[in-house]
């Protein structure tokens, strides 16, 4: 009987040990903090922070898969907004289709493919205290089909706006890792 609890004690210490080796897909990955905006996400490994004018916060990109990408936008709004006041998740995601998203795409597409985004799904989740809603959106420019994830959220006097955007593609590869990237995104 000693022996078998021996086993059995062997048996767990050997799980223990290869479980925590294992750790979570987050550990593997980086972390960015924005003091100044007050917000943080994780990123991939083996992607690079790029400049670009006039646009978002904040981009970052793989190395190998440039077009492969995250992304912060920060945008004003009314002055004690909450999230929910603007909308359910459904309703902020299509207003994000009509009012950002769509007509953007359109005025970079050519006249001969015109570009079209549909919000896939919505959904709301809370983190210390503050509600976030994800949203997932279908996009084709110029024949280009491309899957993208964005978190959005109401700090102050702000809307933010998290992006993370792949092809189609790569969508099935990469899902599990942007969806995790996705909710790592918060504000203070």
């Amino acid at each position: 009987m000693d022996s078998w609890k021996q086993w059995v004690g062997l048996l767990l210490t050997i799980a223990a040990v290869v479980l925590q080796s294992c750790g979570s897909p987050a550990s593997a990955l980086n972390h960015y903090i924005d003091q100044a905006d007050g917000y943080e996400f994780l990123y991939p490994p083996g992607w690079l922070q790029v400049q670009v004018a006039d646009g978002p916060d904040v981009v970052f990109h793989d190395i190998i898969e440039t077009t492969e990408n995250v992304s912060v936008v920060i945008s004003p709004i009314a002055p004690g907004k909450s999230l929910s006041a603007l909308g359910t998740p459904t309703q902020v995601g299509q207003a994000l289709v009509k009012r950002a998203l769509q007509p953007a795409l359109t005025a970079r597409s050519t006249p001969d493919s015109p570009a079209h985004v549909e919000l896939v799904n919505a959904e709301a989740h809370e983190t210390d205290a503050k509600i976030y809603y994800v949203l997932e959106y279908a996009v084709e420019r110029d024949g280009q089909k491309r899957h993208n994830l964005a978190s959005v959220v109401v700090s102050g006097d702000r809307l933010f706006t998290f992006n993370a955007s792949t092809s189609e593609r790569r969508w099935p590869q990469v899902k599990g890792l942007f969806e995790t990237v996705v909710n790592s995104f918060t504000v203070s």
